[in-house]
């Protein structure tokens, strides 16, 4: 085996390749979010940065880079999971504690996980291969994505399923994105509490940018 497949496949390196892919995906999750505020505007905004993103002949190249991240994370993260619990045929006597101490969203980070996963892929088949709704402005007719998220959101079981694995993707990057840079070697006792509170910071503020569409449409938006 080349020394580069002994790196991939060692702990150390499938967990630095957990914090490169983990970190995409956060800077994803970040534009995905930016991206639907514009649903603040007004359809006509929200459906034509929609089409500008699907009608531009790159976006097969993104999906494929964005997949491949995505696989890399789950399958490198699911490894190294079950390579810990293998480790641990035995609980410890005694709990650490203090800041050793291993918390409840890192214990359920697998779980967090699998959950994320699921959504992303009935996500997928409800937005990008749900309803076609067509819409004109000017000589273009696009598709109506503003249409497909109104009457999606209008269904309380969807809102309070969206909801809930928001939340959850939220308490994945508090974490996460706090830990991939621990793992790239940003691990000092001076910087480490901002990298947490920067981690935290980032959760919140994309959970809640994802949070803001549904309640946004179920609550306040009037009209088609």
């Amino acid at each position: 085996m080349s020394p580069l497949k002994r790196l991939i496949y060692s702990t150390i390196g499938g967990k630095t390749l957990v914090g490169l892919t983990g970190l995409a995906l956060s800077l994803f999750v970040l534009t995905h979010m930016a991206g639907n505020m514009l649903i603040f505007v007004g359809p006509e905004a929200y459906n034509k940065y929609g089409h500008a993103l699907t009608s531009n002949p790159l976006i097969y190249v993104a999906e494929a880079g964005l997949v491949a991240v995505f696989l890399i994370h789950v399958v490198k993260a699911a490894f190294l999971t079950k390579k810990n619990w293998s480790a641990r045929s035995q609980k410890y006597a005694v709990s650490a504690s203090g800041d050793k101490a291993t918390s409840q969203i890192q214990k359920t980070l697998w779980a967090q996980g699998l959950v994320i996963l699921v959504f992303v892929v009935l996500h997928l088949l409800t937005f990008k291969y749900g309803n076609y709704y067509e819409v004109t402005y000017g000589d273009e007719s696009i598709r109506d994505l503003f249409r497909l998220i109104v009457e999606i959101f209008n269904q309380p079981i969807y809102v309070i399923g969206y909801s809930i694995a928001l939340i959850i993707l939220g308490l994945h990057l508090s974490h996460g994105v706090s830990s991939a840079f621990q793992t790239l070697g940003l691990n000092h006792p001076k910087y480490t509490p901002l990298i947490k509170s920067f981690s935290l910071f980032y959760a919140v503020v994309v959970a809640a940018g994802f949070l803001s569409q549904p309640i946004y449409v179920y609550f306040f938006h009037k009209g088609a």
